[in-house]
């Protein structure tokens, strides 16, 4: 029998960078850590334990992860720094450098923090070991990666985010993500049921199906992402599911269909495009061009005339010249998308992009990055007017520390209600969209209509 005494008492802190598939393994571990013991911090409190789960999409993501490493290592100096995440893959011996860590944990590590805290605190238990900076690194290189690790939590969120991938095997010339996160893999679609189900038990209402690749899901079992959506669809208890961003190409048309016509599968959609000019897709290694990105997007108006579909691009990438600027700012204007999500281009160490030219200067990125941003608010503006005095089923979640609550619709607009109800979070009500928030533009203002 495990003594989980050596934790009793400690607290932790954590924080996270980057994408939902990190914000649903910080979760995991949070409630593993909790279940060996170790609590969240309060306000006011100090946490024993800090755990910070990096993100290295970008040179700026990697400096964000410094800044706040060091910042905590100031704050909290007699804390012990659990770093793990993108950056700690890519970059081991710096991050365990950093001042402050304790641990780090790569990416296939994560689900084994309590391990490495457990033989630290039998060294030293009371965590006096700052005579000599050292910490406990856990790493394997990433081409060596293999394993799956199952992850499904919701933190203080009242979606669940569910994990069913991990790995990418796509290579795309400026992406680091393969290096950090290894090769394509994935749960069973047995042991992702299993998931739900539990998350059903705990009286969940919405999952979020998420990974690195998820359109890859069951490359290596045979069988597929619309195998696994089919099943997840038939458990009770669950009454909504969004698809977390699925690659163009791997967004069948059968997909499309299922979830226009599923029971519980939301009208909700995050499609990658990253470029609108097909030169730049080659020049950037995508599986697709525009002529089948736009098929997607039209068949899934077809079919569902009010989904949201969210785009994500990068701009300024190396090779993009004014006229593949143009041609993809043009083609994202033809597309009826409800928002963008803009990604200004970062170079990245040991990517191909790195042998192309011409390169994009700052002042360049930057001016096209606000151009791509006034075409997103434009969007999302002409999307959300149409639903103003409309009532569409909503999520409404748990209330903010003030008071407030918002809820969101199937279509995913954010509506802050005005008439909040505590008891009604957690259930899904009808909800009439009264507005647009005039603080901020991208939520709406409306009221529960029970």
């Amino acid at each position: 029998m495990i003594d989980n005494s050596i934790f009793g008492g400690r607290k932790a802190l954590f924080h996270t960078f980057g994408c939902k598939l990190n914000f649903a393994e910080t979760s995991t571990v949070a409630r593993m850590m909790a279940d060996e013991g170790i609590r969240r911090v309060q306000d006011g409190e100090e946490p024993d334990y800090i755990v910070v789960n990096t993100c290295s999409v970008t040179e700026i993501a990697d400096k964000k992860c410094r800044q706040a490493i060091r910042s905590f290592a100031r704050r909290y100096p007699n804390a012990r720094i659990i770093v793990t995440g993108c950056y700690a893959q890519l970059k081991p011996e710096e991050a365990a450098a950093l001042p402050g860590v304790a641990v780090l944990a790569g990416n296939d590590r994560k689900l084994k923090i309590i391990e490495y805290l457990r033989e630290q605190e039998l060294k030293s238990p009371s965590g006096d070991d700052s005579s000599c900076h050292c910490a406990s690194v856990h790493h394997t290189a990433t081409k060596d990666i293999r394993e799956f690790s199952p992850s499904c939590s919701r933190g203080d969120r009242t979606r669940y985010f569910l994990k069913v991938q991990d790995g990418c095997d796509y290579y795309c010339s400026y992406c680091t993500i393969p290096m950090a996160r290894g090769r394509s893999r994935s749960g069973s679609i047995a042991e992702i049921v299993e998931q739900a189900c539990r998350v059903a038990s705990e009286g969940g209402k919405e999952i979020v199906i998420t990974g690195v690749n998820i359109g890859d899901f069951g490359k290596l079992t045979g069988e597929t992402f619309y195998d696994l959506c089919v099943a997840l669809d038939e458990i009770d208890g669950i009454e909504r599911y969004r698809i977390s961003s699925i690659e163009p190409n791997l967004l069948s048309d059968e997909l499309i269909s299922f979830v226009a016509r599923s029971k519980r599968f939301m009208p909700h959609f995050h499609i990658p495009l990253q470029n609108g000019s097909d030169a730049v897709l080659k020049l950037m290694r995508r599986r697709y061009d525009s002529e089948l990105f736009r098929h997607k997007i039209e068949r899934i108006r077809e079919e569902m005339p009010d989904a949201f579909i969210g785009v994500d691009l990068i701009v300024g990438v190396r090779g993009e010249t004014p006229e593949f600027f143009e041609e993809s700012r043009a083609f994202v204007e033809s597309l009826p998308i409800s928002r963008l999500h803009v990604f200004t281009y970062s170079e990245r160490p040991g990517t191909r992009a790195l042998d192309i030219t011409p390169v994009v200067s700052q002042e360049e990125k930057h001016q096209r990055t606000h151009v791509m941003l006034d075409v997103s608010e434009r969007k999302l503006a002409e999307f959300t007017e149409k639903y103003i005095g409309s009532v569409r089923p909503a999520l409404v979640e748990h209330p903010r520390k003030d008071g407030s609550m918002s809820a969101f619709t199937d279509n995913y607009l954010r509506v802050n209600l005005v008439n909040p109800n505590s008891e009604m979070a957690n259930t899904v009500v009808p909800v009439r969209i009264t507005g647009i928030s005039p603080e901020n533009p991208e939520e709406c203002v409306g009221e529960i209509c029970v």
